[in-house]
């Protein structure tokens, strides 16, 4: 029995017909080149646009009527490697156009027809906004990063008579950790960004204290603050609780980054010796690690779940993330 099409579902005509006109609209170019002579059938409008082929006959050209020795060597090498990988291949390619410099990805296929010809599609997009974009992006980011640093440099000198850091740890009081969460929860909601909070706690800090003392276990502290310091940028805010107890806001990042970030220093701990009194004390460290807004868009409920979240990694046997849960609301 010949296969029919499901209902509601647009014939093969239509549907080629359609996705073109889309592809058009879009700004992605198609071209279609038939694989025995390198001569192209079929070009779509946007393809003569973003390649700067305006007023060239595409169809029935190859790619060296129509580009730069280089270009066309390069264009040559691509279709080659496509028709040798099944399923189709991405490249990449720079364009000097009238322009400027343009940048494209473009996805190559074979595709075998019925009468046992073969031809190449290739799909390309202009990345070169994009990239353009990004570069800026990334400078910006730096700029900011700077400016941050100075900002922080500066606040360090005004801080050093205000006494907000910790003596042992060298880290923030909670006093004046929780006036820099508030303001990174306000700045967040009103720029909608996200940020992270981690809650730390030194796994096994009672067998330490009956095995080394009080000053084994203040090793520890100093050790752990110096490796938070090392291991948080300028806007972060790393903050001794009390006792083994430590938390820290990660500014603008999400729950992925920041389980890397804090995976590192988990890592950095487990691997750290600690000398006191000629012995060498060894120490891992839990974490909880929570999001703002997705995990919760309340400073205290923030708290509340790296709180659980870190009693979760306790619970597994210490020395592991494990990251809060998200909560979702339903739609209305």
């Amino acid at each position: 029995m010949a296969d029919t099409l499901a209902p509601g579902l647009l014939d093969g005509a239509a549907l080629n017909s359609a996705v073109l006109n889309a592809l058009d609209h879009l700004g992605v170019a198609v071209l279609v080149k038939d694989v025995s002579t390198g001569r192209y059938d079929q070009a779509n409008a946007a393809a003569t646009r973003l390649l700067g082929l305006e007023g060239r006959v595409v169809l029935g050209a190859q790619d060296t009527d129509l580009f730069d020795a280089t270009l066309a060597v390069a264009l040559r090498a691509a279709d080659l490697q496509a028709r040798s990988t099944p399923g189709g291949v991405l490249a990449e390619h720079k364009i000097e156009l009238a322009g400027g410099r343009r940048e494209f990805q473009a996805w190559r296929q074979l595709v075998n027809q019925d009468d046992g010809s073969a031809k190449l599609l290739s799909v390309w997009q202009d990345l070169t906004e994009f990239r353009r974009r990004d570069a800026q992006l990334q400078v910006a980011l730096a700029q900011l990063e700077q400016q941050q640093t100075a900002n922080e440099s500066l606040r360090r000198d005004v801080e050093g008579s205000q006494q907000v850091r910790d003596g042992l740890s060298g880290l923030y009081h909670r006093a004046h950790f929780e006036e820099q969460l508030c303001r990174e929860a306000d700045l967040s909601s009103r720029e909608q960004r996200e940020f992270a909070l981690v809650a730390i706690a030194v796994d096994n800090m009672d067998d330490i204290r009956q095995n080394h003392g009080i000053e084994g276990c203040e090793r520890i502290i100093e050790a752990l603050g110096r490796l938070l310091r090392a291991g948080t940028r300028a806007m972060d805010a790393p903050c001794r609780l009390g006792g083994d107890r430590f938390v820290v806001l990660l500014s603008g990042v999400g729950l992925a980054t920041a389980h890397s970030r804090m995976e590192q220093l988990r890592r950095q701990c487990a691997q750290h010796i600690v000398a006191h009194n000629g012995q060498q004390i060894p120490f891992t460290v839990s974490m909880g690690v929570a999001s703002f807004p997705h995990t919760a868009g309340l400073v205290d409920e923030l708290m509340r779940s790296a709180d659980r979240a870190l009693a979760g990694a306790r619970e597994k046997g210490g020395n592991r993330i494990v990251l809060a849960s998200i909560q979702f609301t339903p739609a209305a």
